[in-house]
């Protein structure tokens, strides 16, 4: 095969070498599954094969560009669990993207262990590296791979005709036999690897992105300079340093060396650059830091996770620190920590009065020290729901201090004073306790010392809400009552900036609530405030933190929709990242901006507490100017296929949906296209009027449309409607997980224009 492994380069790597020769290791489940299998690295550089050594089983495979990354030693819950039995310089972890589970194996010496990280890190930068020809070419010999039953090198026909099936592509069988000949140049009624790539290039002509070429092009062959920069200035809406960038795009993305001396771009260069991420509807200028991180924490979005230690549902879901792993690892900067008394003085996280299974918190807070700033520098909070008694709080606290050390804040910045909240960029490397405390910022250490030894605060949690909101429900009603609450002083001594307090009213909070205190609210209550009082629950967060929790009765640890409270200012809207789906797709679209940092600056209008903003009446507010956007719905591109049954062929449609205000609460739906999810064409035009684009966001879903039921998920992309970048664009489809699936695409046309 010419093409799935010619860009990664092996040669001379001992590393690859021994991968591809294969090594027994342990893959190791738990404390009493570890059984022996023989890993390979395939010949393409991309796949890793294993089996059981016993002769019958079955093998298995997964991609390298499944991986998220590689862990040495005992760094995972399983692992840990055989330290005593396997050192850690045998032992790793491979962490596959999305919520598929971790593979834990344990290599027969530390100098295999070491070559397979090695191996597979630098497999997984060759990946990162790859251009998109080169992404391009693995893809198409993938396809050539899975055709190719007899693994002779060569397609047949009945082959051709097969995997016609699995792309998507419900093809007559005299076209694909024109196609077939065409491309058999060596006329041997077989294509091999070269002649498949002809068969691919025929199958995948782009008649539409062909269309926008002709009309900017001269001579119909090439884009001249001249050609791509009008392109740029009249369809893409460029208008800064448009000659450069034109330059640009022609060293980056024109394959031909000999176009690239005429200064020119050829369809295959243009068609590159409208499949790479300049060409894509997110702007890339947005996707690093941008935004002002010196402001109060209060007047940022705070990315955040409910239920942190879950992996599964709340009721029976099994608790892990992977969980907290997994979370920070996406750029989460408050995950939770429900703890409770354990065995042998030793503090527990699970979720109480259920069957969900029990982890250390000392387990926790070690996971938290490694992992909090390995995808962003900006501050943590540990978000502690605390029903211990006051001896497992001592440990809490000793475990907090000893593990975190300088990392936790323990007492208020210096220069800071006692005035308001610090910012994300003054609190970098820091990691904060949103608990409750005894008494205020000045009861801290440094300030005045004259506390008791423990102190009583008002009880307030999960469980005692489930009442409150649902008391008709007597399945989930327990006896709980607002009761008094001993805390420990060392406990409370690690709470600096963010003391958690019952919310009252928004009339006292005006008059009484302290620029450190921090109310939580379910989602239900949340939604009564907004409903009631919008424009004060805006006001209310332009000042003081908020937390907003799923519902006790989401027993399946399914999610609210987090837009309704982003409309009114709520900072810390806590999901169960856990759980795929509309949720956590608005949470990813809305945190991918920044640099993926965890913080995103909320509109002015929500910061100044004079501003009035009511998300009810958006209308009403000062420099409103309603924008409309246009989406002209083109072609997709290699959906993948979510019906495994026999023959099946995706019948695909889009819907491009609006979250916002409630204004702006919208979808709109192009018609279906039958049986084609390989190249789907629709030139359906949308339309959308968005009345405070500051908070909206837009989802793009691809379905399967079924007349007799509900349709199926194909693949979807978030973003928030301020990073939309107009003209021509593709959408790079992610899964349920929120993980890539290239190249499935969607190819439209964006145009913004003020309401007139």
């Amino acid at each position: 095969m010419a093409f799935p492994g010619s860009s990664l380069r092996i040669q001379g790597d001992d590393n690859l070498s021994s991968m591809l020769v294969g090594t027994v290791m342990r893959k190791i489940k738990s404390r009493t599954w570890k059984k022996q299998r023989y890993f390979k690295l395939q010949e393409d550089c991309m796949t890793i094969w294993y089996k059981s050594k016993k002769a019958g089983k079955p093998h298995s495979t997964f991609s390298v560009s499944d991986l998220e990354g590689v862990r040495e030693g005992h760094q995972s819950e399983v692992l840990l669990s055989i330290a005593d039995e396997f050192p850690p310089d045998r032992c790793f972890t491979l962490v596959f993207r999305g919520r598929r589970g971790n593979l834990d194996l344990v290599a027969e010496s530390a100098d295999e262990a070491q070559s397979w990280v090695r191996g597979m890190r630098k497999l997984m930068e060759n990946l990162e590296n790859m251009g998109e020809r080169e992404r391009l070419d693995q893809w198409i010999g993938d396809w050539f791979k899975k055709a190719d039953k007899n693994k002779d090198g060569r397609m047949n026909f009945k082959e051709t005709q097969d995997l016609l099936k699995m792309m998507n592509v419900d093809m007559n069988e005299h076209h694909t036999h024109s196609l077939f000949t065409m491309a058999d140049k060596s006329q041997t009624g077989t294509l091999d690897d070269d002649e498949f790539v002809l068969f691919y290039k025929m199958l995948t002509q782009r008649d539409d992105v062909m269309r926008v070429f002709q009309d900017f092009s001269g001579d119909g062959q090439k884009l001249s300079k001249a050609d791509l920069e009008d392109f740029l200035r009249e369809e893409q809406l460029e208008t800064e340093d448009v000659r450069q960038h034109a330059e640009l795009l022609i060293e980056l993305y024109e394959p031909s060396d000999a176009a690239k001396q005429l200064n020119a771009m050829t369809f295959d260069g243009f068609l590159m650059y409208l499949g790479s991420a300049e060409g894509s509807i997110q702007d890339p200028r947005w996707r690093g830091l941008f935004q002002d991180l010196g402001q109060p924490l209060c007047h940022y979005f705070i990315s955040s996770s409910h239920n942190t230690y879950l992996m599964e549902d709340q009721l029976r879901g099994h608790s892990s620190v992977e969980g907290y792993i997994r979370a920070l690892t996406r750029g989460c900067r408050c995950v939770e920590v429900d703890c409770w008394d354990g065995a042998n003085g030793e503090p527990i996280v699970y979720h109480g009065h259920t069957f969900t299974s029990k982890i250390l918190f000392k387990d926790v807070v070690q996971a938290v020290g490694k992992y909090a700033f390995k995808a962003s520098e900006y501050p943590v909070i540990l978000s502690i729901e605390n029903h211990c008694s006051i001896e497992q709080q001592k440990v809490m606290a000793q475990h907090l201090n000893h593990i975190l050390g300088g990392a936790l804040l323990r007492s208020t910045l210096e220069g800071k004073g006692l005035t308001g909240l610090p910012s994300p960029e003054e609190l970098k490397g820091k990691i904060l306790l949103k608990a409750k405390k005894i008494g205020g910022l000045e009861q801290s250490p440094g300030g005045l010392a004259e506390d008791p030894l423990t102190g009583e605060v008002s009880d307030e949690d999960e469980a005692a809400e489930i009442n409150d909101d649902n008391s008709h429900r007597d399945t989930f009603r327990r006896k709980t009552k607002k009761s008094k609450q001993r805390l420990s002083k060392e406990l409370s001594d690690c709470v600096v900036y963010c003391k958690s307090v019952q919310f009252s009213g928004f009339k006292h909070s005006r008059t009484h609530q302290r620029f450190c205190e921090v109310s939580s609210f379910t989602e239900s209550k949340a939604r009564k405030h907004l409903r009631d009082a919008g424009a004060e629950f805006v006001h209310h967060n332009s000042r003081q933190l908020t937390r907003v929790y799923p519902s006790g009765f989401r027993t399946d640890s399914s999610n609210f929709n987090p837009q309704e409270m982003w409309n009114a200012g709520c900072q810390i809207v806590a999901l169960n990242f856990q759980t795929a789906g509309e949720g956590m797709d608005l949470n990813d679209g809305l945190f991918r901006q920044n640099g993926g940092c965890g913080y995103i600056l909320k509109p002015d209008f929500m910061r100044q507490p004079d501003r009035g903003f009511d998300p009810e009446a958006p209308q009403n507010r000062d420099s409103y100017q309603p924008l409309v956007l246009h989406i002209q719905v083109i072609s997709g591109q290699q959906l993948p296929k979510v019906n495994i049954k026999e023959g099946s062929i995706v019948d695909p449609l889009v819907r491009v949906e609006i979250h916002g205000v409630p204004l702006d609460q919208n979808k709109q739906e192009t018609r279906y296209i039958e049986n084609n999810g390989f190249n789907p064409v629709w030139y359906d035009g949308l339309r959308f009027t968005v009345h405070t684009p500051e908070l909206a966001l837009v989802r793009f879903v691809v379905e399967d449309y079924d007349k007799t039921s509900k349709n199926d998920f194909v693949g979807q992309y978030t973003l928030p409607f301020l990073c939309v970048q107009q003209g021509y664009r593709h959408i790079h489809l992610l899964s349920r997980d929120g993980t890539r699936i290239p190249p499935a695409s969607l190819f439209v046309h964006i145009r913004i224009t003020e309401l007139g």
